[in-house]
């Protein structure tokens, strides 16, 4: 009680009167009897900039429903994908505007009065002063009273607006019309969940993080891909050489070279001249490969409780063949210069000067060390948020669909225990960079372990480069992958998490949903959803689209299965959208309000110990 009466001494401080008091719970109360605001759910969008950017703006489609909802019947559809494509990309729409000169007083007037309405719909959902803090300062003042003129007796509000407008028009309309975009966006979607995966295959991984970095409200669940640079910006040599590997095989240096100044030159230079029968990217393929698979056998070696010995395949390569699983299997390629066949993981002097060399690069890239910064801040293996679990891989379960046990650091961890361990040495990896070897090791094993929970199955990155028969590919996944279809095992899991059984899901990123074979990302009876976005264009083929968005709004869960998306140019020449489908998930019997919401729940607490202040100030206390 003492403490509760020196929190509430605190408190009485920053509302010193009942008048002050009384205005803020009722301030309070209102806020808790609003509509949720709507989260927007990405995952995997690999470096695919341009697409990524085009969701982000468009809000998975809000904007354009808004939209049609209220100028159906008085806009053609042309026009109405006219104010969109002005609302996702305004600069570069005026300019082609000014370019046919269409720019005219008329049209400046019609289209601010239409965004304006826009605007004042997506704003309903939230207090005055809300809406207030998320405008552009420079004209916060002049939209907050566009947005709530009032019609009166003599029609003064209508000229004092009219009188505004004209203003704007005569000084600075684009300037104003681009801020008013961005409040459109911005009240379009409060939160977003990126579920993982946002590097690697695609060539702009890092325009994607500075995207995000200015994003109003977001977390992150880290992907196995987004560990794997992380890991390597904490001096993982073995995740150096696989992100090095992945940047060259999917032509995506852009990324490391321009991106984050990571030169791959000394590579290059030491490939040419020790594979000399390969074409020079193919050699550095090649290079990096074989140090790839040299630093990972050290890994392997220096954590047995790893149990990843089936990957020590380079020491077992013998007369142009590989002996995997008691089966004999021919190379493809059988030229292993470096490769000492009694001592098989040990670098060559300069494959060792090769992997320093990009080791001090990784390690003093200030953007890189930025953005991974940003990754732990807004990040981690898992997020609860308003009744839902969201997570990238996988829950590691046993062959009869049981929580599985995994031995780490002298103990066994399952189910959330092993998040929980997962996230805290990714962390101490990151705070002691290149330090402790313990947590290093680690980030690799979240990346590509057996029972990672982001990684989920056995990866054959040897098998795949080296062998040409398939049957030696195929990676063995988690029985999590089996047993998620359903709805006890994601009840158990839910359970696992402290969540509501009853009501809450689980949002999983990670494995491309392959429409064209009939798969729904809609699993166990609606508990699980899989919203991998399939954003890569490499994966299209697989998918037959380009992946999917999941939205939740104060109606329900609403699941978007996105078309493929040309390209910007292309949106603002044609104002070509992403085509989107929509399809129900879940909805509420009754609306939700933020007083359901995890930020409802602290808002209420806020409220009670008001009340307690309050009744304090009553008794003279």
């Amino acid at each position: 009680m003492d403490d509760k009466r020196k929190y509430l001494k605190l408190l009485s401080e920053k509302y010193p009167t009942v008048r002050s008091l009384s205005r803020e719970i009722i301030n309070l109360t209102a806020i808790l009897n609003l509509p949720k605001g709507t989260e927007h759910f990405m995952s995997d969008i690999h470096g695919e900039y341009e697409a990524f950017c085009h969701i982000l703006n468009n809000c998975s489609g809000v904007v354009r429903e808004k939209t049609d909802m209220l100028y159906r019947d008085t806009l053609s559809h042309e026009e109405r994908k006219s104010i969109c494509t002005l609302i996702y990309y305004p600069k570069e729409k005026l300019n082609i505007i000014r370019k046919q000169k269409n720019n005219t007083p008329e049209w400046y007037g019609d289209t601010i009065n239409r965004m304006i309405v826009i605007a004042r719909t997506l704003s309903s959902k939230y207090t005055r002063s809300k809406v207030r803090k998320a405008m552009p300062e420079d004209y916060s003042y002049i939209i907050d009273e566009l947005l709530h003129a009032q019609k009166d007796e003599d029609d003064n509000q209508i000229r004092y607006h009219q009188k505004i407008l004209e203003t704007i028009i005569a000084i600075d309309p684009d300037d104003f019309i681009i801020a008013l975009a961005g409040l459109i966006k911005r009240l379009a979607v409060d939160h977003i969940h990126i579920v993982g995966d946002i590097f690697d295959r695609g060539k702009s991984a890092d325009k994607v993080v500075d995207l995000l970095m200015r994003y109003h409200s977001l977390d992150i669940e880290w992907g196995n891909h987004d560990i794997l640079w992380m890991g390597a910006a904490c001096g993982s040599k073995a995740c150096i050489a696989n992100v090095v590997r992945n940047s060259i095989k999917y032509n995506t240096m852009q990324t490391l070279e321009n991106g984050y100044g990571i030169s791959l030159r000394k590579l290059t230079l030491f490939a040419e001249k020790t594979y000399k029968s390969k074409k020079p990217m193919e050699a550095a393929l090649k290079a990096i490969s074989v140090i790839q698979f040299k630093l990972e056998g050290q890994v392997i070696t220096r954590n047995p409780d790893y149990e990843m010995d089936d990957r020590l395949l380079l020491g077992k390569i013998k007369d142009g063949s590989v002996e995997i699983d008691g089966v004999l299997y021919k190379l493809n390629d059988n030229e292993f210069p470096t490769v000492d066949k009694n001592t098989p993981y040990e670098l060559n002097k300069e494959e060792s000067a090769v992997i320093d060399d990009l080791k001090a690069m990784f390690l003093n890239s200030t953007r890189l060390k930025k953005h991974i910064s940003f990754l732990y801040e807004k990040g981690g293996m898992y997020k609860e948020y308003n009744g839902n679990l969201l997570y990238h891989g996988c829950v590691p379960l046993r062959e009869d669909g049981s929580l599985d046990d995994v031995e780490f650091f002298g103990r066994k961890y399952r189910g959330k225990s092993f998040f929980d361990i997962a996230d805290k040495r990714a962390r101490r990896a990151f705070l002691d960079r290149d330090k402790n070897m313990e947590n290093i090791d680690f980030m690799w094993y979240l990346w590509c372990g057996k029972k990672s929970p982001l990684c989920g199955r056995n990866i054959k990155t040897f098998e795949r480069a080296y062998i040409s028969d398939k049957k030696a590919w195929h990676e063995e996944k988690n029985p999590y992958y089996k047993f998620y279809e359903t709805k006890e095992t994601c009840e158990m899991i839910l359970s696992e998490f402290g969540l509501p059984v009853s009501t809450a899901h689980i949002i999983n990123g990670h494995t491309p949903v392959r429409t064209v074979k009939g798969e729904l990302p809609i699993r166990a009876g609606g508990k699980l959803l899989v919203i991998d976005g399939g954003f890569c264009e490499a994966y299209h083929d697989k998918t037959g689209i380009a992946g999917y968005t999941l939205i939740y709004n104060s109606h329900g869960l609403r699941l978007k299965a996105h078309h493929p998306f040309e390209s910007v140019s292309e949106a603002l020449k044609a104002d070509k959208d992403i085509h989107s489908d929509s399809e129900i998930v879940e909805t509420e019997r009754h609306r939700i309000m933020v007083e359901d919401t995890d930020i409802g729940e602290k808002i209420q607490s806020e409220i009670d110990d008001l009340y307690a202040l309050l009744e304090m100030y009553k008794n003279g206390e």
